[in-house]
């Protein structure tokens, strides 16, 4: 697996297939391993490009909460794409990994040739939502430290399956990733310009923003 150094934080990553490249970004708690299941299919057409967000899985955990936050996700996004050569790609995810690219698009709208938003809340324009939002974040973070990586064992089994080195990061990550700070990814979501699917589950929880 390729990795990645930006700015002293190994990011690792995998490529696979040839053609237009597709990122796709894992949700919170998840690995780049949870697409494994796709990878065949969707390397057949395009350049897949997979990989763990910083506290996740084969990337670094740093120590700093100030490494953890939406800005620096979207940043290595953009870091792995120029590491594969890619000006331009499809970009998508799944929850938190959905929201990470929305945000991406709206830093870098030149780059994004499509979007693949799956399972994903965009945020929130109410301060009491988000307030609400950003109390669950932290309460799981709460979680993590008291019961470290077994809290996974209640989850799903694509969060199940994913190698941790420990809980450190996880718990970083609510604070820093899963927390939100204002509206603009919601409030931005009428000037996307790009073709954009939106996948959701028959038994996914309505969102209300």
């Amino acid at each position: 697996m390729p990795v990645l150094r930006r700015k002293g934080v190994a990011l690792h990553y995998e490529v696979y297939g040839e053609g237009p490249p597709l990122l796709l970004t894992h949700g919170y708690s998840a690995t780049g391993q949870m697409w494994e299941g796709q990878i065949a299919a969707l390397s057949r057409t395009h350049q897949l490009i997979l990989w763990d967000m910083r506290g996740h899985g084969r990337s670094d955990y740093p120590t700093d909460p100030e490494e953890y936050s939406e800005a620096a996700t979207v940043a290595d996004m953009a870091a792995i794409l120029d590491a594969v050569g890619a000006p331009r790609a499809v970009v998508g995810g799944l929850s938190l990994g959905g929201y990470m690219s929305l945000a991406f698009y709206l830093r870098y709208p030149e780059r994004v040739a499509a979007l693949l938003i799956i399972d994903t809340g965009p945020g929130f324009k109410k301060d009491t939502a988000r307030a609400q939002w950003n109390e669950t974040a932290l309460a799981t973070a709460r979680d993590f430290e008291q019961r470290g990586l077994a809290r996974l064992q209640q989850a799903t089994p694509e969060m199940r399956s994913s190698t941790h080195r420990d809980a450190r990061g996880l718990i970083l990550a609510a604070r820093g990733m899963l927390t939100q700070r204002d509206d603009r990814v919601i409030s931005h979501l009428p000037a996307i310009s790009v073709p954009a699917l939106v996948v959701v589950g028959a038994e996914d929880t309505p969102f209300l923003a």
